[in-house]
C-alpha cells in the first residue's frame, strides 16, 4: 500500500518541506558522528563525550518550553528560516575552526552549545510546522514520514561520516553539513503557507499549555514515557564511540556502521507507522516497543563482535523509533491547535531535553563502571520505564 504509505506527499508545502530536509538531515548526522569522533580524537575521554552531548542537548531541557511559545505567537516558517541560517553558521565556523587545525575541545562544546540552543527554540516549530502543511486526515501520516526521513539520514549520514572522517578528517564533513542547509532554506522559501502563530502570550500561555498537558492522562502518560526513554534509553549512542574502540577494536568506520544499523532500524519502525491509520492500540505498541528496545540494550552489553552488534542495533533504532513516533503521533492528534506549539515543546523536552541528562550521567558511569556495564545498566531502567508505563495503560491513565 504504496499510496496510503506515502498519503502526505501529495501536499505541494509537505512535499518541498520534506526534501529540503531530506538533504539537511543527513548532512546533520555526518557531523554528529564527525564531532563525537573529534572530541574522543582530542581527549579519548569518554566523559568528554557526554559532557559535550549534554551542552549540545541541554537547552532544549532548558529553553524548550520557550520555543513553544513562540511557536504559537510567530509565523512558523519564518522562525524556521532563521534557525536554519543560524544552524548553517554554526557549521561553517566549525569546518573553519577544524580545517585550519586551530580546533580545540572547548571550542566543540562551545559551538554544540550554540547550536543547542537554536534546536531548543527551532524543534516545537518545527514538530507544530507539519500541521500547518498537511489536513488533519494526513497528519498522522506527515508526522511517520517526517520520522521515516529522520531515521533515513540517521542511516545515510553515519555510514557517510564514517568514510569521510577516515578518508578526509572531521573539517570536510562539518563543512559538508554547512552547504547542506541550503536546501532546508530553499525549500522553506517556496512554501506558500504563512505557517502558525499570533496566539501565545508569555507566561500565562506557557502555563495554559502545560495544565493541557497534565490534565490529559494520556498525553501525560505518553509524555512520562518518552521522558525515561530519552533519560535511560536514547543516550547509549554516545557511547558508541567507546564501545567501536575499546570493545568492539574498531575506528571511525566502525562506529559509522554501528548508528548506520541504528538509523536502520528506525526507519523500518518509522515506516510501519506511517502505514497505521487512526491511534487504535497506540498504548499497547509504545508500551511493548520500549520493553523490546530495553532487552536488546541488555544483549548489545554482552557484544563483543562487531557482526553481531549490527544484527543488534536495528532493534535498538525500531524500538525507541516506535516510542517516540508513536507517542508524538497520539499527542499531535489530540492537542488543539492553538496549544500545539506549546504542547509540542513539553514533548521536545522530555524527548531531546532528557536526553542531555542521560548523557552526562552514561559518560561518568562509563568512566567508572565500563562502556558494557552502563549499556546493561540503561536496559534494565528501560525495562522498568516499559513496566511503569503497562501499569499506567492498566489503571486508564493511558492510551489504549
Amino acid at each position: 500500500m504504496p499510496g496510503a504509505t506515502l498519503r502526505a506527499l501529495a501536499h505541494r508545502d509537505f512535499r518541498l518541506f520534506f526534501a529540503g530536509q531530506a538533504v539537511s538531515l543527513v548532512g546533520t548526522w555526518m557531523q554528529h558522528v564527525a564531532q563525537a569522533w573529534l572530541v574522543y580524537r582530542l581527549t579519548g575521554s569518554s566523559l568528554a563525550l557526554g559532557t559535550v552531548a549534554f551542552l549540545a542537548n541541554v537547552p532544549v531541557l532548558v529553553l524548550g518550553l520557550a520555543g513553544g511559545v513562540l511557536a504559537d505567537r510567530y509565523p512558523r516558517r519564518r522562525l524556521l528560516l532563521i534557525a536554519h541560517g543560524v544552524a548553517a553558521a554554526q557549521a561553517a565556523l566549525l569546518a573553519g575552526l577544524t580545517l585550519g587545525g586551530r580546533v580545540e575541545v572547548w571550542h566543540v562544546a562551545a559551538l554544540a552549545l550554540a547550536l543547542g540552543v537554536v534546536h531548543a527554540l527551532e524543534m516545537p516549530t518545527r514538530q507544530s510546522f507539519l500541521a500547518d502543511l498537511v489536513p488533519r486526515d494526513d497528519l498522522s501520516n506527515a508526522i511517520a514520514l517526517n520520522s521515516a526521513l529522520f531515521s533515513a539520514a540517521r542511516f545515510l549520514g553515519p555510514a557517510a561520516a564514517g568514510v569521510l572522517v577516515a578518508r578526509m578528517g572531521e573539517g570536510a564533513v562539518f563543512l559538508l553539513n554547512a552547504l547542506s542547509y541550503a536546501a532546508v532554506l530553499v525549500a522553506l522559501a517556496a512554501i506558500r503557507v504563512p505557517g502558525g502563530g499570533g496566539t501565545g502570550r508569555g507566561r500565562p500561555a506557557l502555563v495554559e499549555g502545560l495544565r493541557f498537558a497534565w490534565r490529559a492522562g494520556p498525553i501525560r502518560a505518553a509524555l512520562l514515557l518518552v521522558a525515561s526513554v530519552s533519560l535511560f534509553g536514547v543516550p547509549y549512542a554516545v557511547l558508541m564511540p567507546v564501545f567501536a574502540d575499546q570493545v568492539l577494536g574498531g575506528g571511525p568506520q566502525t562506529l559509522g556502521l554501528l548508528l548506520g544499523a541504528a538509523g536502520g532500524g528506525s526507519l523500518l519502525g518509522a515506516l510501519r507507522m506511517a502505514r497505521r491509520r487512526g491511534t487504535s492500540g497506540f498504548g499497547r505498541l509504545v508500551g511493548r516497543a520500549a520493553l523490546a528496545a530495553g532487552v536488546a540494550l541488555m544483549v548489545l552489553s554482552q557484544v563483543r563482535s562487531t557482526a553481531v552488534a549490527l544484527a543488534v542495533l536495528p532493534l535498538l533504532g525500531l524500538g525507541f523509533t516506535t516510542v517516540v513516533a508513536g507517542s508524538n503521533t497520539f499527542i499531535q492528534l489530540h492537542v488543539p491547535d492553538a496549544l500545539r506549539g506549546r504542547v509540542m515543546a513539553l514533548f521536545s523536552v522530555t524527548f531531546i531535553g532528557m536526553t542531555p541528562v542521560g548523557h552526562l550521567i552514561a559518560g561518568a558511569v562509563a568512566e567508572a563502571a565500563g562502556v558494557p556495564a552502563t549499556i546493561a545498566l540503561y536496559g534494565a531502567a528501560c525495562v522498568l520505564a516499559a513496566a511503569g508505563f503497562g501499569l499506567m495503560l492498566a489503571r486508564g491513565g493511558g492510551a489504549a
